[in-house]
């Protein structure tokens, strides 16, 4: 790493990518992040057309929804530099249909589970202008890279690991690329009028955790402490995990996970009522009258607060 590497970084802004779904329109961050699986979940849920919280269908259609969206996810997203096709199409309204189609509502489709740690913070904030700004930051692993650069004070992070040093991957190492990255803070606005930023840490578990947020307090109009506070599932890794089958935390009703596992879905129940490993989620809301709402996961040590 040399002083011109650093001094020829950039910051840029890109346009975020989005979808229309009932509710209102969602949006996410570009490549190299997985915004697009994010709102692959909630539009391919959204056509499931499921009428009850907490039910099979629930829970069911969102952990098949990210199997969907996630394989997109993994054949499509790395440097955008180097993605040559519009990534719309994947939102456009015929293949989200078309994949759609493919879940299975009753029974649970085979998962190949892709590895990823990392460890993320997010933030959200509002304020009397109108301006709603959901933001995420990680170095990737604990302490990212656990290198520090002599001299400077700076912390490398660790989204190198992302590479592969298979010329022919997708995400092949390169002088200058871009890593693919899980982070993607999302932001929807409702047809209601609210504007609501909402996001989590967690690897592959910040889509579905979102997708969990979301459809708990926006689609079935649960408060929002009560869509944060109640149980949560992953799918796949995280970080600090090697296991990537489909854990649920403690409290989900029993005949529930029956009808997970009768489905198919390879479950393990958690001991913990409310686990580190299902992130950190929060959200922050501007309602049309302007009042600001706010709220944080009872699994970390975050916070919300007005000034």
């Amino acid at each position: 790493m040399t002083r011109a590497d650093l001094e020829k970084f950039h910051a840029s802004v890109a346009e975020p990518l989005s979808v229309g779904i009932g509710a209102g329109t969602l949006f996410n961050t570009p490549p190299p992040t997985q915004g697009l699986a994010s709102l692959m979940i909630l539009a391919l849920f959204d056509r499931l057309r499921v009428a009850k919280a907490e039910s099979f269908e629930h829970i069911h259609g969102l952990v098949e929804a990210t199997k969907r969206a996630f394989l997109v996810r993994d054949r499509v997203i790395t440097d955008p530099d180097k993605i040559a096709n519009d990534l719309g199409r994947y939102l456009a309204s015929a293949l989200l249909d078309g994949e759609a189609a493919k879940i299975d509502v009753r029974k649970a489709a085979r998962w190949p589970a892709p590895e990823a740690r990392g460890d993320t913070i997010w933030m959200g904030a509002a304020d009397a202008s109108g301006l709603v700004v959901s933001y995420i930051q990680s170095l990737y692993w604990e302490f990212g890279s656990g290198c520090v650069l002599p001299g400077t004070g700076v912390l490398m992070q660790n989204r190198g690991s992302s590479f592969s040093l298979d010329p022919k991957a997708l995400n092949a190492l390169e002088p200058g690329r871009r890593p693919f990255h899980t982070l993607n803070p999302a932001l929807a606005a409702l047809k209601d009028g609210r504007v609501i930023a909402y996001g989590t840490m967690g690897g592959d578990g910040q889509p579905q955790t979102q997708a969990a947020l979301f459809t708990r307090h926006v689609l079935f109009r649960q408060p929002l402490d009560k869509a944060l506070d109640a149980p949560r599932w992953l799918l796949g890794r995280t970080w600090g995990s090697s296991v990537t089958n489909l854990r649920l935390e403690a409290r989900f009703d029993g005949g529930l996970v029956d009808r997970l596992m009768s489905a198919g879905h390879d479950v393990e129940m958690l001991n913990e009522a409310y686990s580190d490993t299902m992130g950190h989620a929060g959200a922050v809301i501007r309602h049309p009258d302007g009042t600001l709402e706010g709220g944080h996961d009872p699994r970390a040590d975050g916070g919300a607060a007005g000034v």
